[in-house]
């Protein structure tokens, strides 16, 4: 089978403008929907985790659902602005708010559990060095010579 080339202008120039395949608009939306979606859904389970450590085996209270509902919201909200600023930062920076992310994340649910502050101190910080271990080694390979990220 053969495959014809594509033909050109007749002025030899080429058209740079494309119009975008479906492909590009679905991909767009579902984009705009996750950046929303991720921190809502990861608020609700941060939330309905650390109100069920918080109450600790007894009744369920209004408290106790404030308690989730506060932390979900705080959990949602601080993570759509890590969302919104990491990616303007270089790698290291963008690594560190990352990690500080995950590292207080963690360290407050795991003081809920009535560790002393020394173990969730140490647990956190255990945390945040992977997080950023890994977040690093990802971004520093994922960018161009420019320094901005590929992709």
């Amino acid at each position: 089978m053969a495959h014809a080339a594509p033909a050109s202008s007749a002025s030899g120039a080429r058209h740079t403008a494309r119009t975008p395949r479906p492909s590009d608009v679905f991909d767009a939306r579902t984009h705009a929907v996750a950046q929303l979606a991720v921190p809502v859904l990861g608020g609700l389970v941060y939330g309905l985790w650390a109100a069920s450590i918080n109450r600790g085996g007894g009744p369920i209270t209004g408290w106790n659902v404030l308690f989730g509902f506060v932390s979900a919201i705080v959990f949602a909200a601080v993570c759509v602005g890590v969302l919104r600023v990491a990616p303007m930062m270089r790698r290291e920076l963008h690594a560190v708010l990352w990690a500080v992310f995950a590292g207080v994340a963690f360290g407050f649910i795991y003081s809920q559990a009535d560790h002393s502050v020394l173990r969730s101190t140490m647990m956190s910080l255990a945390v945040a060095f992977g997080v950023f271990a890994v977040n690093f080694y990802r971004f520093y390979t994922h960018e161009d010579g420019a320094g901005h990220p590929v992709g």
